[in-house]
């Protein structure tokens, strides 16, 4: 009850500062029911007055609620099928930049962190240079044998856990009450979104997490052209520290710089889009923060990616549904597009195949009749994520965040080549995983993953087939000498002497079960 009212406490007054500004005008009042519409009215009435566009005012408010809602805006950002496309456009702009917090006790956190002097650990350590909401990175040096190197070390915000805490605490209960009264917050499901938060921003506070998310990206791109990743310096990385590399780049949204540095910014365009759906296609494992603040081009014009605490998964389903899909309208096989949903589990099997290609065709037709530097392939996946609604496709948050992170990048690579042909650039990289993975090639590696699985299975049969002869020798000695049981059970037994039966009933139930148990493993 206490923790109802803490919860509602909070709640009331994100609910104040969002109405504050102006947030509430955003919302239709045509479906709310009357008691709701009175509650908007209501709420509309403090507003204050504001220049700012309707996008922007929910962006402002969240600002002013602190990081946590900062946190929460992004996120949603990636969740348009919650918020709807407008405002997740307008939540793509929130910067995560937040007033530093003394150097002193930035100072404190790395000794404790580090189980040494600040000394001991860095031969000189600066003032801050870039805040977040959860951490801040400052300058600093240390000694190697060839000199001092310089150094990025990023440091956790004192409290911020318990912050964090408290404040998704109260998003988990206005999420529960939600679903417990709309079968609509059920089906965006509201829950696992609060969740999947929760866990995003756990990972993000645990610094060592994003070290090695570095170094798994730098093992998987080692060979790859036009781009690399800071190393981690380890022996000065704990929970609450990670140090770095220190970049000495150009920031990709300095376009006049790059200019002046002689960079072929058409070929950085191609490059970032090129990059991130290598990682996304064929590594699985991508940069899902790839705002162009974190993104910059070294002098020997290599892309180096920072600030890696938010990073994305596809397994091989979702890869090979991206990739199909991409393929599919590549190549207008609509046909394909709506098959891969149906056989990946996304669209639910009573709806028609055929009916859903339909209505991806009403998306793909259109793309070919304009100008490839018009068409969005972030733009297109936001369609489809539309229109799979219509056909009770459950909320995918992984193929949402690629999304997210789609129109990002492509945001940041038409910055430098306004007349960039998306389609061109991408059909390498997706040709040559289609051809990798679904060409002969890819068959042949699936069959034999098959032989393997159905050898392993086969494997097991034995010791299954025995453990069954073990329990039909038990049920025989139970039949043919009875059951050893304490006084105890004997006594229960006996005051419930009509349920003598049971026992017979458990057995062949169990012998049914194991034998079509090991028919199914055998088959």
């Amino acid at each position: 009850m206490i923790s109802a009212i803490s919860h509602l406490a909070r709640l009331g007054r994100a609910g104040f500062v969002l109405a504050r500004e102006g947030v509430f005008a955003l919302v239709d009042p045509a479906p709310l029911p009357p008691a709701a519409r009175l509650g908007l009215k209501a709420a509309r009435l403090i507003e204050r007055p504001t220049a700012e566009g309707a996008e922007g005012r929910l962006a402002t408010a969240l600002t002013k609620l602190g990081p946590t809602y900062v946190k929460l805006g992004q996120f949603l950002a990636t969740r348009p099928d919650v918020v709807g496309i407008k405002l997740a456009r307008g939540l793509e702009s929130l910067q995560d930049k937040m007033a530093p917090f003394p150097r002193d006790e930035a100072e404190a956190v790395v000794t404790a962190a580090l189980g040494k002097p600040l000394k001991e650990a860095f031969a000189w350590f600066g003032p801050a240079v870039a805040a977040a909401s959860i951490a801040q990175v400052h300058r600093a040096e240390v000694d190697t044998p060839d000199g001092r190197k310089p150094v990025a070390v990023k440091v956790l915000r004192p409290g911020i856990e318990q912050r964090f805490r408290v404040d998704i605490d109260a998003f988990t209960f206005a999420a529960r009450r939600a679903e417990s009264m709309s079968a609509e917050a059920r089906r965006l499901r509201m829950m696992e979104t609060v969740a999947t938060l929760r866990r995003s921003v756990a990972l993000e506070m645990d610094l060592r997490l994003e070290a090695a998310a570095l170094s798994e990206m730098a093992e998987n791109t080692k060979r790859d052209p036009d781009f690399r990743v800071p190393a981690v310096d380890w022996d000065r990385t704990a929970k609450d520290v990670l140090t770095l590399d220190w970049i000495e780049g150009t920031p990709l949204h300095d376009r006049a710089k790059l200019e002046a540095k002689g960079f072929d910014l058409k070929h950085l365009s191609r490059a970032v889009i090129q990059t991130f759906l290598r990682h996304a296609l064929r590594d699985g494992f991508f940069h899902a923060d790839m705002h162009p603040g974190n993104l910059f081009v070294d002098d020997a014009g290599q892309l180096v990616f920072v600030d890696f605490g938010i990073m994305g998964r596809l397994g091989p389903k979702e890869r090979r549904f991206l990739a199909e899909i991409l393929y599919g309208f590549i190549t207008r096989n609509y046909q394909r597009v709506a098959e891969v949903h149906f056989e990946a589990g996304y669209v639910p099997s009573h709806h028609s195949v055929e009916a859903f290609a339909q209505a991806i065709r009403a998306i793909g037709e259109p793309i070919h009749s304009r100008a490839a530097d018009e068409i969005s392939m972030a733009k297109l996946l936001m369609l489809l994520f539309e229109v799979t609604g219509l056909f009770d496709m459950r909320t995918r948050p992984e193929l949402l965040l690629l999304q997210k992170t789609m129109v990002v990048v492509e945001g940041v690579a038409r910055a430098l080549d306004p007349k960039l042909d998306m389609w061109t650039v991408a059909d390498p990289v997706v040709r040559e995983w289609v051809e990798r993975h679904l060409g002969p090639a890819g068959r042949i590696e699936d069959a034999a993953e098959g032989a393997a699985e159905v050898g392993r299975a086969l494997s097991g049969v034995p010791g299954l087939m025995s453990r069954g002869a073990a329990m039909m020798e038990h049920i025989d000695a139970i039949t043919r000498d009875g059951l050893v049981l304490a006084p105890e059970t004997v006594a229960a037994i006996g005051a419930a002497e009509q349920k003598r039966g049971r026992w017979t009933a458990i057995a062949l139930w169990a012998i049914a079960l194991l034998l079509g148990l090991v028919v199914w493993r055998v088959l």
